[in-house]
C-alpha cells in the first residue's frame, strides 16, 4: 500500500469491513482499524458475525474514507491471513486511543473475548488526491 493509503488508517477514519454471508450475501460492519507491517489490522469479538464469515470464508474487502474529506479514501481487497487472540486488550486499547484518545477500551465485557483480524491487502485502490470545494 501506499503512503496515503496506510496513513488513512492511522487516524480516526471509520474503517468498512465486508465479508461474505453464508448464502454468498455481502456483509459490511464499520469498524476500527490500524496497519501495521503491511497488514490491515481489525478488532473485533469472538463469536460476531464477521469473525464467523472470516472463519469460513477468509476473503474481504475494507474500504476507508477521510473524516475531513470524503473524496479522500482507499479500497482495498484481501485476506485474513490470521486471527490473533486479544483477550488482554492490547490492540483494542490501541485503537481506543487512536479513536476517541482514551486509554482503555470503554466497551469491555466480561463475557467476550477480543480477537484481531489480520488482513494482507491484495488490490488496492486509492482515489487520485482531490479536495472538496465549498
Amino acid at each position: 500500500m501506499n503512503e496515503k493509503a496506510a496513513g488513512l488508517f492511522s487516524e480516526k477514519n471509520l474503517v468498512y469491513l465486508a465479508t461474505v454471508m453464508n448464502d454468498g450475501a455481502p456483509q459490511v460492519s464499520p469498524v476500527w482499524a490500524n496497519y501495521e507491517d503491511e497488514h490491515i489490522l481489525i478488532n473485533t469479538a469472538e463469536g460476531r458475525i464477521k469473525h464467523k464469515n472470516v472463519l469460513r470464508d477468509p476473503r474481504v474487502a475494507v474500504s476507508v474514507t477521510a473524516i475531513d474529506n470524503p473524496l479522500d479514501m482507499v479500497t482495498i481487497r484481501g485476506i485474513v491471513v490470521d486471527l490473533i487472540p486479544d483477550y488482554e486488550y492490547k490492540h483494542a486499547d490501541k485503537l481506543t486511543l487512536q479513536y476517541m484518545g482514551r486509554e482503555h477500551y470503554p466497551f469491555k465485557r466480561d463475557d467476550e473475548k477480543r480477537v484481531i483480524l489480520k488482513i494482507k491487502p491484495d488490490q488496492v485502490f486509492v482515489l487520485p488526491e482531490l479536495k472538496m470545494s465549498g
